[in-house]
């Protein structure tokens, strides 16, 4: 702006008369020729006609010349031409801002180029010391244009907004109209572009971002309390947050005890269905990034009106994840079995159901997780981190949680339903509860396993899925007589020889975790060890498939103890059969018998060379020795091939 012209206006109310001026000697100054005429006429419009009225907005905004206002914004940046009054400075700035956001309230005039143009200037502006004092203006304008035009998004992340955003937040004003602005700024980017674009580009700011909402979702107590919800579940359960996560991981601060405060709040109070299950949502993204400890801790922040003990936390997450559970598996059954009785039920219903249960079941396993953690530390450590009442009432809930899963899982079975991801992930909860505590609702699981046993996933062939998820509690009742009774009489022994071939063949094809492979032969070995106190016999097909697997498992390993882990459960078979009788089965052959010739010789062999070097795993290796030697010296007669190779 001219300096001159301008020097003579101060931008201040001393120059307004006694008596208020009509708008349409304001609309002339307005029209005037000069920038002093042009000022003083926004000046008055400022302090005697309401910005929020549209119409008189809409005519200020065709009365001023075109270019007036963004020479007025750039002098008060001290960009015009030729300096610019120095004084007035902060004046003209903030008389151009409140302009310029009371303008882009009309959404024609926020959709145009001219103040599209304008947005990375009030970034700018933003970033200033000068903005600072401008919050509000600076960021109702960037969100009005940003949500009006096109370009609007695209033009506010490409002109560093994402920065802006990341540095202000943190220091905004709780539950201020900016911190409001700023949220909905976070939304609108995060859902107009390409999610892997912001989430790569942008994962410290994202954080910070989130460590800022969060406080917002503790504190508040109103509307924007539940905008920070929706905002926070949106941004941690992107398929694309993987690096957000990271960061948050490394982030000190109170980013996860805020979400612990506001989650409570949420799941303790009269709220519609569908908070809630958005507080659970978040809740499991929370526990992805810092673990199930997360669940127990403080419930205080600087500001809180109340703490809550440390424990409460997880126990409304499991009391509304149960009842989650109980609502949909309900809503589930009655769209499968009922009202498919008219017609099918939605796909879309269906899967958002389905997404929701995954979200309870999540949860629950966490729980169940972090118990079993708490129990080994315990077991250690005299100071109980819960408190004796604390565990009696998670494990009564857990209890009730899977007691209806299993009533879920029988309904299925009368209807003769096996397959779907609903009854797979109602197999995987129950298995992860049944590792901690096998012997929890004995009778519908005795009942329900062989049927467990069976369930396949949408996009599965065979029940490969649903057998691993139980294999800890099978583990575990094989090692008594009566679980060994129930494995045989569900049909366990075919199900684990059928998973354990599978994952040899995987195991093959790529380098992978062995642990649930030597949870199934555990598995089979303790079963096989009992297989007469409950008279069972042996099937040529699994015992083939069995010993194939395991001979071919074996052989370029250097891992003495999968040598002796397999050879262990071969000796235990053979000492059931024959070599006539395994040669005469059509899927055997002399190959198959010299590769279990070569398993046994080693076993035998390489043991004795390591008998010197004592270890932990040594001891359970010992008791496998044990048992293909005793089996060796009462099968070897009748294997002759075998025999003639390991003595040779």
């Amino acid at each position: 702006m001219d300096q001159a012209s301008t020097s003579q206006t101060q931008p201040s109310s001393s120059s307004s008369s006694s008596s208020s001026p009509s708008f349409e000697d304001l609309l002339k100054l307005l029209r005037g020729k000069t920038d002093s005429q042009r000022l003083a006429g926004l000046l008055l419009i400022t302090q005697y006609f309401d910005k929020n009225d549209q119409h008189t907005l809409l005519t200020v905004y065709h009365a001023i010349a075109p270019t007036f206002l963004h020479r007025l914004l750039l002098t008060g940046m001290g960009k015009a031409t030729g300096g610019g009054d120095n004084a007035n400075r902060e004046a003209y700035l903030r008389l151009s801002l409140t302009m310029l956001a009371a303008f882009a309230r009309l959404p024609h005039i926020a959709a145009t180029n001219d103040m599209l143009a304008k947005l990375p200037l009030i970034l700018e502006v933003t970033s200033t010391e000068l903005g600072s004092s401008l919050i509000d203006e600076c960021y109702e304008f960037l969100f009005l244009v940003s949500t009006a035009h096109d370009d609007g998004v695209k033009t506010f992340y490409e002109s560093g907004g994402m920065n802006v955003l990341g540095s202000q937040m943190p220091t905004l004003p709780d539950g201020s109209h900016s911190m409001e602005l700023a949220m909905k700024l976070v939304q609108l980017v995060i859902s107009k572009l390409p999610a892997g674009k912001v989430y790569v580009d942008h994962p410290s700011e994202l954080s910070k971002m989130v460590a800022a909402i969060a406080k917002q979702f503790a504190l508040l107590h109103n509307s924007l309390k539940f905008e920070a919800l929706h905002l926070l579940s949106t941004m941690l359960s992107s398929n694309n947050s993987g690096a957000l996560h990271a960061a948050l991981q490394s982030m000190s601060g109170d980013w996860s005890i805020c979400m612990r405060v506001g989650i409570m709040d949420v799941l303790q109070n009269r709220v519609a269905p569908a908070e809630k299950l958005q507080a659970l949502l978040l809740a499991e993204c929370v526990i992805s990034i810092v673990g199930e400890e997360w669940l127990i801790g403080p419930t205080t922040l600087h500001g809180a009106h109340s703490s809550f003990p440390a424990d409460r936390c997880i126990l409304l997450v499991l009391e509304s994840s149960r009842v989650e559970i109980a609502v949909i598996l309900n809503e589930l059954a009655y769209l499968k079995y009922e009202a498919s009785k008219n017609s099918p039920p939605n796909a879309e219903t269906f899967l958002v159901k389905l997404r929701n249960l995954g979200v309870a079941f999540s949860l629950v396993e966490r729980i169940i997780k972090l118990i079993s953690k708490l129990g080994e530390i315990e077991e250690s450590n005299a100071t109980a981190i819960i408190s004796e009442s604390t565990f009696t009432k998670i494990i009564g809930g857990l209890n009730e949680t899977i007691d209806v899963v299993l009533d879920y899982l029988q309904d299925a079975k009368d209807h003769g339903e096996r397959k779907g991801d609903d009854l797979l992930a109602s197999v995987r909860i129950v298995g992860s509860y049944l590792a901690e505590a096998p012997c929890a609702c004995k009778e519908k699981v005795e009942g329900l396993l062989g049927y467990m046993l069976s369930v396949e996933g949408e996009d599965e062939s065979s029940p490969f899925y649903s057998i691993s998820f139980l294999l800890p509690m099978m583990c575990q009742i094989t090692m008594k007589d009566d679980g060994c009774k129930l494995f045989a009489s569900a049909g366990g022994f075919r199900a684990v020889v059928g998973c354990l071939v599978s994952l040899i063949d995987s195991s093959r094809s790529r380098i992978e975790d062995n642990s649930t492979i030597f949870l199934a032969c555990d598995t089979i070995l303790n079963f096989l060890l009992k297989r007469e106190q409950v008279w069972f016999s042996l099937d040529n097909i699994s015992s083939v498939k069995l010993l194939q697997a395991l001979a071919h498992w074996t052989e370029d390993t250097l891992d003495q103890f999968v040598i002796m882990m397999a050879s262990s459960i071969c000796s235990v078979i053979l000492d059931s059969t024959s070599e006539e009788s395994l040669l005469r089965h059509p899927d055997f052959n002399t190959e198959d018998l010299i590769a279990l010739s070569k398993l046994m010789k080693r076993s035998l062999k390489t043991y004795c060379q390591k008998q010197d070097m004592m270890s932990d795993q040594s001891n359970s290796e010992s008791d496998l020795h044990e048992i293909v030697t005793k089996g060796y010296s009462s099968w070897a007669d009748r294997y002759p091939h075998i025999k003639e190779m390991i003595e040779r």
